[in-house]
């Protein structure tokens, strides 16, 4: 068995999945990690949510893709709190910034008190698996690491995001060619408060749609 030790951001996927995907943020690898199974740490694996950043080591075989690996070790060193709106309006920020046929992400500053406190990504369908937006947000697929360490308009990382998806996780076409990720740094209140206003997002809990990604 090889070990793998760094620092890695949790993507939890959903319940319906008994594996979490861990992406390396050195490597840049995912690696795809058994759920449970742990004993006495179970209760720690069982804490960590979908932004989570975490110290790890992970055991497992390279060489066999079929089989997950395991963690050994995990302890949580930092959060970027993440909630989910699907099949749901996009917001005014990003239909501003968005342009036909773009094909990477573009972006708007969001601002309070004429200071930067994040940002308005639309993120084009077409480079996503199967062109679907949440279930590559959610399996750790879009990438984003960057924006997670740092937002460049702020010069802080962020604390929160909220992602938006027009359609269900499980359309079969599109009624709009891009998601949204909202990001905030910790300086944001009004502009935050306002996106969980509009999403009726609560303070505290776990926003994940209920679907299965791999069975879509």
């Amino acid at each position: 068995m090889d070990e793998r030790t760094g620092r890695f951001r949790v993507y939890r996927v959903v319940e319906a999945v008994p594996h979490i995907n861990l992406f390396d943020t050195e490597a840049t690898r995912l690696y795809t990690v058994y759920q449970s199974g742990y004993g006495e740490r179970q209760s720690t694996v069982d804490a960590l949510r979908t932004g989570d950043l975490v110290e790890a080591t992970l055991g497992g075989d390279p060489a066999d893709a079929e089989e997950a690996w395991s963690l050994l070790a995990v302890e949580r060193v930092d959060r970027v709190a993440m909630d989910f709106a699907v099949d749901a309006e996009p917001p005014p920020e990003a239909t501003e910034c968005w342009e036909q046929g773009l094909d990477r992400p573009a972006s708007v500053v969001l601002t309070e008190g004429g200071e930067p406190v994040g940002e308005c990504f639309v993120q084009p369908r077409g480079p996503l698996p199967g062109g679907a937006f949440v279930p590559s947000v959610l399996t750790g697929l879009v990438p984003m690491e960057d924006l997670l360490t740092e937002l460049p308009s702020a010069g802080a990382p962020p604390t929160d995001a909220v992602f938006v998806d027009p359609d269900p996780p499980d359309a079969d076409a599109y009624s709009l060619p891009y998601g949204v990720a909202a990001l905030f740094t910790a300086d944001a209140d009004e502009r935050l408060a306002d996106f969980k206003d509009r999403y009726d997002l609560p303070d505290a809990g776990d926003t994940r749609p209920a679907y299965d990604p791999y069975g879509i």
